[in-house]
């Protein structure tokens, strides 16, 4: 195939994407595929980024996978109250999410192979699984608008233009169920967030989740995000039933 072709297609996907994520925010397939088809070149300077970290070699170098951590589910409810592993086995179990989840959406969503290192697949796949993780450490929720802040968020750790174009859909549909709402202050927090925060490409995470979350948040540099939770409430507000 030429890469026009390839391009073209590229093109289809991400519009046919776009549209699926309109109709159905929580198609996570649809995301995973905007953000393969958009992200190459984000992908790859991340990913010397962490080669070049201090953490890179333990991370590569471990016999379990950040995956077999997350979906211990009973590890996780014996950790401390108020811990990081603690906090997302309790957000994971109110949304009635599983690690694993990630995994199948960003399957279904590759449209094509790519040849990687044994390397590059264990950090992409183990930035996938730590979704959940980022939601829990910046306090965003799994509402709209807290997808939305974390994408802004992502795409200033990341880099992938992906993120925007969600965020542009995304900004779209809001607007539309939440008239008369102020929507971009809070979406701007989270690019402010994400270029002040630590890079979390490299975290270890396996040593975080025993740890008090506000210690976390503390050592990683993320603030609060006060503008979400008050344009939340008031999108709470006006879509209350009367």
């Amino acid at each position: 195939m030429s890469e026009q072709a390839l391009s073209s297609n590229r093109i289809v996907r991400i519009y046919r994407a776009m549209r699926e994520l309109v109709r159905d925010k929580e198609d996570t397939k649809q995301v995973f595929i905007i953000l393969e088809a958009l992200g190459r070149g984000a992908a790859a300077r991340s990913f010397r980024k962490f080669m070049a970290s201090p953490h890179c070699e333990r991370i590569l170098s471990s016999d379990k996978i950040l995956l077999d951590y997350l979906s211990d589910r009973n590890y996780l409810q014996k950790l401390p109250e108020g811990s990081l592993g603690r906090t997302y086995f309790k957000f994971t179990h109110a949304e009635n999410l599983t690690a694993d989840g990630l995994v199948e959406a960003s399957e279904e969503g590759r449209f094509e192979q790519r040849e990687m290192s044994e390397e590059q697949q264990r950090f992409h796949t183990r930035n996938r699984d730590a979704h959940d993780l980022w939601h829990v450490v910046t306090g965003y929720g799994r509402d709209p608008l807290g997808e939305l802040s974390l994408l802004a968020f992502t795409f200033k750790q990341m880099g992938n233009w992906g993120f925007l174009v969600i965020i542009g859909v995304g900004l779209k549909v809001m607007r539309g169920h939440a008239p008369g709402i102020s929507i971009w202050p809070a979406i701007r927090e989270g690019f402010k967030m994400g270029g002040q925060a630590k890079w979390l490409g490299d975290a270890i995470w396996e040593d975080l989740l025993a740890r008090p979350l506000d210690e976390v948040r503390h050592e990683l540099g993320i603030g609060k995000p006060a503008r979400y939770r008050q344009t939340s409430r008031e999108i709470q507000q006006v879509l209350a039933p009367a």
